[in-house]
């Protein structure tokens, strides 16, 4: 979830977003290194929009924050639309990182899936602003995977796995490091559609939902 803000006078339409971690292999250091993930993967595609026939350069603006002694009701009690609230833990259920739904503030990070600039916080938060997975699973031909493509896509020798591997053979599927944020993502967001009150709007929705620990 986030506020975008359109910024007249430099020609600019800032999307913000803060990502608040909580959770016991969460803390400060990791909390910036993923929203500089986040930040600079979105950013990639140096992206425009029109709007009102006047042009704009989509900026994303995201910043992560360890919260040592948050606490449910700030989760439930919260009406900030560019606050969002991520659990980090070794252990999640399913062995996978998730969100609480398309358009959301909130969910689950299982920690390994968050390392070596890896690409899952940014997919993640592709949900969170509005995105679904692609409904073709085989893009062969196509190069590069966007940002959204889910784990277990068919693609080009390169970015899979393995790139010697047969097709869905093992190996044979996208490796989830291979994909970017391409323009296409970008306009997915429908960003010239949202309601603008003075210049700012809502991309996303609340779902203020507070995580425990899972356990094995």
């Amino acid at each position: 979830m986030g506020e975008v803000e359109l910024d007249d006078s430099k020609g600019i339409l800032k999307v913000h977003a803060e990502i608040i971690f909580y959770g016991n292999a969460a803390n400060e250091i990791l909390s910036n290194q993923i929203a500089n993930d986040i930040e600079s993967q979105w950013n990639e595609p140096s992206a425009s929009v029109s709007i009102h026939n006047k042009w704009y350069k989509v900026q994303f603006k995201v910043a992560g924050y360890h919260a040592t002694g948050l606490q449910p009701i700030n989760v439930y009690e919260n009406v900030d639309p560019r606050k969002n609230y991520f659990r980090i833990e070794e252990f999640a259920s399913g062995n996978i990182s998730f969100v609480d739904g398309i358009n959301s503030n909130t969910g689950y990070f299982k920690l390994d899936n968050l390392l070596n600039n890896s690409t899952t916080a940014a997919h993640e938060f592709g949900h969170t602003i509005g995105l679904e997975h692609p409904t073709i699973m085989d893009i062969r031909g196509v190069g590069v995977p966007g940002i959204m493509y889910p784990r277990g896509t068919i693609v080009d020798p390169p970015y899979q796995y393995d790139p010697s591997a047969r097709p869905l053979a093992p190996g044979g599927t996208m490796n989830p490091f291979t994909r970017k944020v391409l323009i296409g993502d970008i306009d997915d967001l429908k960003l010239h559609r949202l309601s603008y009150n003075n210049g700012l709007a809502i991309l996303g929705d609340f779902t203020s939902v507070w995580h425990e620990a899972h356990q094995p």
